[in-house]
């Protein structure tokens, strides 16, 4: 009860200090939402049946639970659509409730200085509890390696092992671990001999970044003049910080739901502009592509959720903000007043699947600009550009690309709906492959036809932080590749080894094989013989050292 009673007065406090803050630019009627919510927190009201619940014997938890769900039943069976609304707001309390709640429990929590978070389901949120720097590993039983949580791991350089669908999860509490990011392995409690094995996989780890250290500053060319820009992919701080002291050329992706995960509901405007503002900066006057918000399939918002039996099918990507031009509108409105000065931000649309929503969406995106324009900013139109993820787009390349400044490619989604894989599904995950003939096929397509049409292609995606994959994107004519800030100097330093018409030789006879495992197995060997076998291991650097759990 005293769990319970503290969680009320802190939601009670949280909401008054919201109303009062916005208190000036809300009009009589607005500000009394607040007082909606105030009400329901009376004593006589919502918290006095879950306190009757609590004294029946049930645990405060699951009081709220059994409470919020009976409420949630009564106002969606009414005709009202008025009431049937408020739905939403008694979901929200109970949320609130329920993390005050939580947090209670918590308080005591103190994180090792190396610690190794370990989940039944990693969240984008989680990255976040652990305090900075002491974060050196995750691993989650749900999930696979190809998982948005998965890259932004690997983003941040916290190795990450995905679909360990058979460890002891309650076992591993303060046990010393091994996270081997190579294998997709953990070891618990490690022999001495253990450790001194991963030990020495570090140093050597180490001793090959140096040596690549000195091409920060080089083109990337090949020997036989070809130049191809590595940009990166982001969403953090962290990342950029990265990705300026391996040489990176520009961002080539921008994720911008990052910052719309990290926090407990939609930033404003002013928020969202400088996110933008400090990504912008850092790489100006490089471009910088930023993907309008790009939610839906495994990557959800806990203040707008979305609930669908097929996610990766379902509302996601631009699909939902056409449906919210609000958010849309409100997005590229930050961005455009973010690159003020600077000017060299580029827009791309997520999940593109007919001409129409990139007609639809550049009708917005002129509007803003206009509006933005009207208000004083000295701002440039930037270049939008589409992103192809969704097979019927690769159809549709030369039209797409027409109405459009540039295309680019988001592998990691391409291949999983080319292959009918869920790549966060550890009982298929086997069967994602990047190297499958169909995805490189559709990827010689799309080079293709957009160049067909004068348009520049990008890429961005697993595919291209490979060194093997990266030399096949070059052959097949792609003019840029975006990719994880690590990977960078291992793809630079392949693509300065070698002329462009052996990459060419190279993808003529994989293309002509028929096995996604042949094909590897082809373009490994090849990178064996002219020298590059070392960099054949994944781009994840493994905890060397056991950390404390």
């Amino acid at each position: 009860l005293e769990l319970f009673w503290s969680a009320v007065q802190a939601v009670k406090e949280d909401i008054q200090r919201v109303a009062n803050r916005l208190a000036s630019q809300l009009r009589p009627e607005e500000q009394a939402l607040f007082d909606v919510y105030l009400r329901m927190l009376d004593e006589s009201a919502l918290p006095g049946e879950v306190v009757s619940k609590i004294q029946e014997g049930i645990w405060a938890q699951g009081a709220l639970k059994q409470v919020i769900q009976q409420y949630i039943r009564h106002f969606e069976m009414m005709d009202d659509l008025y009431l049937q609304e408020r739905v939403v707001d008694i979901r929200d309390l109970g949320r609130r409730l329920l993390s005050h709640m939580q947090e209670g429990e918590q308080k005591h929590l103190e994180y090792p200085e190396r610690t190794v978070l370990v989940s039944e389901e990693l969240t984008p949120a989680m990255l976040g509890e652990v305090p900075k720097g002491q974060l050196v590993g995750l691993v989650s039983v749900k999930g696979s390696s190809n998982s948005h949580v998965a890259i932004l791991a690997r983003a941040m350089g916290v190795p990450t092992v995905m679909g360990l669908v058979d460890i002891p999860v309650n076992q591993l509490g303060g046990r010393e671990l091994v996270v081997d990011g190579f294998e997709g392995q953990i070891f618990a409690s490690p022999s001495a001999d253990l450790r001194a094995f991963y030990q020495a996989i570090c140093e050597e780890e180490d001793e090959l970044f140096r040596g690549l250290e000195e091409l920060r500053d080089k083109p990337c060319e090949t020997l036989d003049g070809h130049r191809v820009p590595l940009l990166v992919n982001t969403g953090l701080m962290t990342d950029v910080v990265r990705s300026l002291s391996h040489g990176a050329e520009g961002i080539g992706l921008y994720r911008t739901e990052v910052p719309f995960m990290i926090k407990d509901r939609f930033p404003s405007e002013q928020e969202q502009r400088e996110y933008y503002r400090e990504q912008l900066e850092a790489f100006a006057p490089n471009p910088v592509t930023m993907r309008t918000l790009d939610i839906g399939g495994d990557k959800a918002l806990t203040y707008f959720p979305i609930q669908e039996e097929n996610p990766f099918l379902g509302w996601r990507g631009i699909r939902v903000t056409l449906d919210h031009p609000e958010i849309f509108l409100l997005q590229v409105r930050a961005m455009l007043k973010a690159s003020e000065g600077l000017n060299n931000l580029q827009i791309m649309l997520p999940m593109i699947s007919n001409v129409s929503e990139v007609e639809e969406s550049l009708h917005l995106i002129y509007r803003v600009y206009h509006e933005v324009r009207e208000e004083g900013y000295d701002v440039h139109m930037p270049k939008v550009g589409v992103m192809i993820e969704v097979p019927g787009a690769v159809y549709q390349i030369r039209e797409l690309a027409d109405r459009v400044d540039f295309v680019s490619v988001g592998s990691n989604d391409l291949t999983q709906y080319l292959l009918a894989v869920d790549r966060n599904n550890p009982r298929v995950a086997q069967l994602y492959h990047s190297y499958h003939p169909a995805v490189l096929q559709a990827l010689v397509r799309i080079a293709q036809d957009t160049h067909a049409v004068g348009k520049p292609v990008g890429i961005c995606g697993e595919l291209a932080g490979d060194p093997g994959g990266a030399l096949l994107l070059m052959a097949m004519g792609y003019d840029s590749l975006s990719m994880n800030a690590a990977s960078l100097p291992k793809v630079k330093s392949v693509i300065r080894s070698v002329d462009r018409e052996w990459a060419v030789q190279l993808l003529q006879d994989v293309l002509l094989l028929d096995s996604p495992h042949v094909i590897k197995s082809c373009v490994d060997l090849a990178l064996r013989n002219a020298g590059f076998g070392r960099y054949l291991r994944p781009v994840k650097t493994p905890v060397c050292e056991p950390a404390a759990l």
